[in-house]
């Protein structure tokens, strides 16, 4: 089974670490209730990744994105459309959010999406194709 506990070291370079395609194959963005899984790699070859992207049932607006590492480990994942999030100090972060690997924690931390790097999420799947190389 793959190691699900990162030294935040670890995560932080996977996190910075260039990600491709495995294959050219084309994506469509999920049906409502639905969710896929696409493969990347690292440009060497020796990281495998996943990009997971799901959508909401009877909420369209409401999914999430996020990029796994070693099959479980969750590097960082966009949270939008859904309920707020409580970080483990009681902090509670409003949508849409972004969790990132935190040592000790995995995932369990949110912080507000930078608007500067996500500047709209309400048109996620063009933002997401713009960033997957």
């Amino acid at each position: 089974m793959a190691e699900s506990n990162l030294l935040q070291a670890e995560a932080d370079a996977l996190i910075a670490m260039g990600k491709y395609r495995v294959n050219e194959r084309i994506w469509d963005y999920p049906a409502p209730s639905g969710a896929l899984s696409i493969p990347l790699i690292s440009h060497d070859g020796r990281e495998h990744f996943l990009l997971d992207v799901s959508r909401g049932r009877l909420n369209l607006r409401k999914g999430s994105c996020q990029n796994r590492a070693r099959h479980v480990v969750v590097l960082v994942r966009l949270c939008f459309g859904g309920a707020p999030h409580r970080n483990p100090d009681g902090e509670r972060i409003p949508v849409p959010h972004l969790h990132l690997y935190r040592e000790g924690y995995g995932d369990k931390w949110a912080l507000p999406v930078p608007r500067g790097q996500f500047p709209n999420i309400t048109d996620l799947w063009p933002m997401l194709g713009a960033r997957i190389k």
